[in-house]
């Protein structure tokens, strides 16, 4: 018994290394992302393949990859300027960066640009924290995510 205890805490030990930790629940991000964000967006595959949302759902960008992504680079989709700034910047989505920003997007650009005047162009808010990391940790499964941020801000293409 003892040596089953071991290899599974020693299977537990390497999974937890060979992916970053996400605090979110993908299932109620899901949930989360049907009933607030598909609004605006979806998350469609470089084949076309809707994955998550409604087709044709343009409002906002696709989010296929958005964690580790630059922020504001999709071809073809008007950003704001501020979140193009922030991007230009050097500003890489991740869980702490996503998390305030889906809370409140035009104090995140703000405090992020150190720039009063900054504003999003996505006006909704996520009502709270946990909300916000179970929509990041369902995201997260759309994207390729680095479990060193340093080579995501160095390797991320937008």
């Amino acid at each position: 018994m003892t040596k089953i205890s071991h290899a599974t805490f020693g299977a537990i030990a390497l999974a937890m290394t060979a992916f970053p930790a996400f605090a979110g629940d993908i299932e109620a991000g899901e949930s989360a992302f049907t009933s607030q964000c598909q609004n605006c967006h979806n998350v469609t595959n470089d084949e076309g393949e809707v994955l998550a949302g409604r087709p044709n759902m343009r409002t906002g960008p696709n989010l296929y990859g958005v964690i580790g992504r630059q922020a504001g680079t999709i071809d073809g989709f008007r950003y704001g300027a501020s979140l193009v700034d922030a991007g230009e910047a050097g500003l890489v989505w991740n869980e702490d960066d996503l998390v305030p920003y889906l809370l409140d997007p035009t104090t995140f650009l703000r405090e992020t640009l150190d720039e009063r005047r900054a504003r999003s162009q996505m006006s909704f808010r996520v009502r709270d924290e946990d909300t916000a990391r179970d929509i990041i940790a369902f995201l997260t499964q759309f994207s390729e995510v680095e479990d060193n941020d340093t080579d995501e801000a160095e390797d991320s293409e937008g």
